[in-house]
């Protein structure tokens, strides 16, 4: 068997959430959309067949907390993997059940089916996993069939977290209806502003001021936190600055100034508390993804769920409800 991590693919930045927020993204900088990190991995001498490592890569693309891509591939024979778990890269201090580690993983197994649809693959997936802990999770084998349908790759490509600039518009009856097509038993919309919303906000709110404010959490952010391009080019992981959105003179002072340190430090959590106030008061809600029971089968469904939500989110175009009208103009996502 071989096993192969994603940092031999492709660098890439970013994170999930179980619950989403359900915004708009005011497109206000193209280059904010520009993937210049994004650089393939140059095949070597393991004896890849015709397209396996451009479907590993594309499913590679997947979110992850803190960007830490927790996922191995174990190489049985060409297309048959068996998907499991890297425990040198679950969150020990902020997910000690590994219960965000294996929605991650369910997240980069949908990413494998629709790359594999792409490439004219079907996929039969035997799950394995009786806990969360268990280092093999299922197991994938892919065929050639006339059957499946083609996916938009850029999709996966251009899939990104988005931290600012959400606006508050409501989600028109339209857009839900498009979003939660065929996923209503498990995914609602919350809308702002509503008690709901309301409460979903203080509670995201709490609970970041306590994640801040407890050291080994803070810790375990600051060694996921790749400071320098030098160590963002070196891991291929981890959480950059660009991921984070920060920009000019801010990101050049904390790419050449800034280290693990400093992430401890109390003006650094406050300024975490306060983005994520601000994510929260501007949003147009949230949209609350469920699960049949907390099984790891059950998880690594959700963690499929979830990307094909973000999946279809991506390129959308929002109804955009005016005051003189139900139906105004176009947003971007």
């Amino acid at each position: 068997m071989f096993a192969m991590k994603r940092r031999r693919f492709f660098s890439m930045t970013g994170g999930t959430v179980l619950i989403a927020a359900a915004a708009y993204y005011l497109q206000t900088d193209k280059r904010d959309f520009n993937r210049d990190d994004l650089k393939t991995y140059s095949k070597g001498t393991f004896p890849f067949m015709p397209d396996e490592e451009q479907i590993l890569s594309l499913a590679s693309l997947d979110p992850s907390g803190h960007n830490t891509q927790p996922w191995s591939i174990s190489y049985l024979k060409p297309y048959h993997w068996i998907i499991g778990s890297d425990e040198t890269r679950w969150l020990r201090a902020v997910d000690p059940a590994q219960r965000e580690t294996v929605l991650s993983i369910g997240a980069f197994v949908q990413n494998i089916e629709f790359a594999a649809n792409h490439f004219g693959y079907d996929c039969q997936y035997t799950s394995t996993a009786k806990t969360n802990q268990d280092k093999n999770l299922m197991t994938i084998q892919l065929a050639k069939s006339d059957f499946v349908a083609d996916f938009d790759i850029q999709k996966i490509k251009q899939r990104r977290t988005i931290r600012s600039n959400y606006l508050n518009n409501q989600l028109t009856t339209e857009d839900c209806q498009y979003l939660l097509n065929g996923e209503s038993d498990f995914i609602q919309y919350i809308p702002n502003p509503s008690p709901l919303c309301t409460s979903l906000n203080e509670q995201t709110v709490s609970a970041n001021q306590t994640q801040s404010y407890r050291d080994p959490a803070q810790k375990e952010l600051a060694d996921w936190i790749r400071f320098s391009n030098k160590d963002a080019a070196k891991y291929k992981d981890g959480l950059t600055i660009a991921s984070m959105e920060i920009n000019g003179i801010s990101a050049w002072v904390l790419r050449n100034f800034y280290g693990k340190s400093d992430v401890m430090k109390k003006d650094f959590r406050e300024q975490n508390i306060d983005n994520v106030k601000k994510q929260v008061s501007e949003s147009a809600g949230w949209l609350l993804i469920t699960s049949i029971d907390d099984s790891t089968d059950s998880l690594l469904q959700t963690g499929r769920r979830l990307q094909r939500l973000l999946l279809k989110n991506q390129g959308k175009k929002y109804s955009h409800p005016s005051d003189d009208a139900n139906i105004g103009g176009k947003r971007d996502e």
